[in-house]
């Protein structure tokens, strides 16, 4: 019974410590997201390597935590390149405790896919794109939303 307990909890040791796969995406996936959203969504597009991206996440995660009761969701899609994804991506999403949904955009053509998001798009990030479909309401927003600004955008996504 002693090795089977010690089994049992090296197993949960081993899958819990190590971080799920994330899900890959491609740019139609998210345009037919963005086309399908029932609730007011915020995605935003970053990278691992991105300082204002990865400064600018927990404010997203927190503000769009406290309006969990009006429905909005949040998404981050990430734009690292192939290697990072496949060696770096979960460990880094772990180690700041992302809570929001994440996805890898499997594409490598940055100039295509961002003038299919959005042709303002100039090929920079950070990028939030927030949409409400059920007000006719899309906006996108060229880079990291300082905390104030986030909180205004926030309001005018739901109003």
């Amino acid at each position: 019974m002693k090795q089977f307990l010690i089994t049992i909890f090296f197993l949960l040791v081993a899958f819990t410590s190590h971080p799920q796969p994330i899900k890959k995406v491609k740019v139609e996936d998210l345009i037919k997201m963005m086309d399908t959203a029932t609730c007011p969504l915020v995605i935003n597009f970053w990278a691992s390597w991105c300082a204002p991206c990865v400064h600018e996440i927990p404010w997203l995660e927190s503000n769009i935590a406290n309006l969990k009761e009006q429905g909005v969701k949040l998404l981050l899609v990430n734009l690292d390149l192939p290697i990072d994804y496949k060696n770096h991506l979960a460990n880094f999403i772990k180690k700041e405790k992302y809570t929001a949904e994440v996805v890898w955009l499997d594409e490598r053509n940055m100039s295509r896919y961002t003038k299919q998001l959005d042709s303002s798009w100039n090929n920079t990030i950070p990028v939030t794109i927030m949409i409400n479909n059920k007000k006719g309401y899309k906006q996108f927003y060229h880079q990291q939303l300082p905390e104030a600004q986030l909180r205004l955008a926030l309001q005018k996504l739901l109003n």
